[in-house]
């Protein structure tokens, strides 16, 4: 079987968008008479018409619809592989799906502020968030993701990441008490520690368990608070605090978040507390593989991760 000739690609993206023989010929600096030869070789070569008369002008056949969009992709994956690592990547005209695996509570505090920052300057790219099933660094070696978001200090995370993953921290969090505004504890401010037990208490784990460091420092007062429910993410505990008396536990970082989008929207309030007892704060970190760290694009990527986290730091601490 004979090889295709590759540089009949960019004849054909130019075909393909122009839907003209004349137009696509300007674009590319040649003869309207090649580009006319150009075409009855890409019509060998698919065995399509591709470009077909209709009155006055030139339609693309139902199967040149279907290769418009994945001729683009593969001529910027094309130009991509060709592109060396130093140079400047084109932005205004990038075309790349970005996979981030983090928890749902990361992608409410920071996900629209994310892709506004990310599509503001490349406004043909695009976010897909991925959610964290389990800790481990498979997808980011077997390229499936290409930023991974948490907290090294969960149990079992540090070792699972591996040796060669490359690490920089975006902020510090802390926890805080969150429960629906008009809730009992509201009246009094802070709560201390008996108070703060009281009430019954909603959690988050991906894996069922409830108890955590908090649970440590209220022991040590010889108190323990009452778990009532156990659920999988952050929003899904503020969801059950805003229909209950329940207190949740969840990160500052989702709060401060809350409280500015509802400046200036309808959505629920909740009265927010500091803990009662000293917790330690956590690093929440950017993870990602070396194979990707000379990558331009990549690099790019990771500065504005960084940078519209960073911008919670200075409000957290």
């Amino acid at each position: 079987m004979t090889a295709p000739d590759l540089n009949l690609l960019i004849a054909l993206d130019a075909l393909l968008a122009e839907v003209s023989v004349a137009r696509a010929a300007r674009r590319l600096g040649l003869s309207a008479s090649a580009m006319s030869r150009t075409l009855s070789r890409l019509r060998d070569t698919t065995g399509d018409p591709l470009l077909v008369r209709a009155g006055r002008r030139m339609v693309l056949t139902p199967h040149a619809e279907q290769l418009r969009a994945r001729s683009q992709d593969a001529l910027d994956e094309a130009r991509t592989l060709l592109t060396p690592a130093t140079a400047s990547p084109d932005f205004a005209t990038l075309r790349r799906t970005f996979t981030l695996r983090a928890n749902d509570g990361f992608v409410e505090a920071f996900g629209a502020s994310l892709i506004a920052a990310l599509t503001q300057v490349a406004p043909f790219a695009s976010l897909r968030f991925l959610p964290k099933t389990e800790k481990t660094a498979a997808p980011l070696r077997n390229a499936q993701v290409d930023l991974e978001i948490g907290v090294l200090g969960d149990v079992g995370e540090a070792s699972n990441m591996g040796p060669e993953i490359r690490v920089q921290t975006l902020f510090r969090d802390r926890f805080v008490g969150a429960v629906r505004s008009g809730h009992p504890l509201e009246a009094h401010g802070a709560p201390d520690a008996e108070r703060y037990v009281a009430f019954g208490h909603v959690v988050a784990s991906r894996h069922g368990t409830g108890e955590g460091p908090i649970d440590a420092a209220l022991d040590a007062l010889g108190l323990r608070r009452d778990i009532v429910a156990v659920v999988p993410s952050f929003p899904a505990a503020l969801s059950v605090a805003q229909a209950s008396d329940l207190i949740a536990l969840v990160p500052a970082s989702l709060m401060t978040q809350r409280a500015a989008r509802r400046a200036s929207t309808a959505s629920a309030s909740f009265h927010v507390f500091d803990l009662p007892v000293a917790t330690e704060q956590i690093a929440v970190s950017l993870m990602w593989h070396p194979r990707m760290e000379a990558d331009p694009v990549h690099r790019w990527l990771r500065q504005h991760v960084l940078s519209v986290c960073r911008a919670a730091d200075a409000t957290l601490r």
